[in-house]
């Protein structure tokens, strides 16, 4: 676990180039383990957890959220690249089964209740 835990923090770090280890032993991680994808970014504030955003150029974009001490591997996957030359790096993380983890999906605060139209705004009289 500890490969998992300095290979992700490597990869959060800012530079020109990411260094990530590829895990390649995919029969051992597969019955431990389970795959996300997304693009990884630091925590704003636990410097022990790690913001994967699951599609960063869609409208409708959610995000996990995992504890580092949790993966055990990152592959890097091909960046997402957007027709004005925007490009977002994006990565495969293997995350321990049992763990627990958070998944935040963003929405716009409505009113959900049903409408109900009065015909009258005063009381019926007896």
């Amino acid at each position: 676990m500890e490969g998992g835990q300095m290979t992700i923090k490597k990869f959060l770090e800012k530079a020109k180039k990411f260094e990530i280890e590829a895990y390649k032993k995919y029969p051992d991680l597969i019955f431990s383990y389970v795959p996300f994808a997304g693009s990884p970014q630091k925590h704003p504030y636990d410097q022990d957890k790690i913001i994967l955003v699951i599609d960063p150029f869609s409208t409708h974009t959610s995000y996990y959220e995992f504890n580092i001490a949790d993966i055990e591997g990152v592959e890097e996957l091909p960046s997402l690249v957007t027709i004005e030359g925007k490009s977002v790096a994006m990565v495969r993380v293997w995350v321990r089964k049992g763990s627990l983890a958070v998944k935040g999906i963003p929405f716009v605060v409505e009113d959900t209740r049903k409408q109900i139209k009065l015909k009258s705004a005063q009381p019926p009289r007896k």
